[in-house]
C-alpha cells in the first residue's frame, strides 16, 4: 500500500463500472481512503450497502450510483451518419399535421 492518494473517480469512468466494485473503487468514488472506508464499514455508517464475499468486501454499482446522486446513464444524442437518410423529413411532417387538422 502507498502514501499516495489515489485520483478521485470521474463521471464517464463512473458510468462504466462493472456489475460490482472493490471497496478501494468505490472509496476512489467517494473521494475518501481506503482506511476511512473500512471505518465507516465497522462502524456500520459507509454510504451503501456492502457485500461479504469471502474475504472481501464487494460494493453493487447500482448502490454506489444511487449513493452519488446518479440515478440514470445520460442518454447522449450521435448525430446520424452523413450519408443515412433521416427518418421522417422534415417537411413531412408538417404535411402531416396540417391534413389532420384540415
Amino acid at each position: 500500500m502507498s502514501g499516495r492518494a489515489s485520483l478521485p473517480l470521474g463521471f464517464a469512468e463512473a458510468l462504466n463500472l462493472p456489475l460490482s466494485v472493490d471497496l478501494r473503487t468505490a472509496a476512489r468514488a467517494f473521494g475518501i481512503c481506503p482506511a476511512t472506508a473500512y471505518k465507516l464499514i465497522r462502524l456500520g455508517t459507509f454510504p451503501c450497502p456492502v457485500l461479504r464475499v469471502g474475504g472481501r468486501y464487494r460494493i453493487p454499482t447500482a448502490y454506489l450510483l444511487h449513493a452519488l446522486g446518479i440515478e440514470e446513464r445520460p442518454v447522449y444524442a450521435v448525430p446520424p451518419a452523413d450519408d443515412a437518410p433521416p427518418a421522417v423529413p422534415p417537411h413531412d411532417i408538417h404535411a402531416h399535421t396540417s391534413e389532420v387538422l384540415a
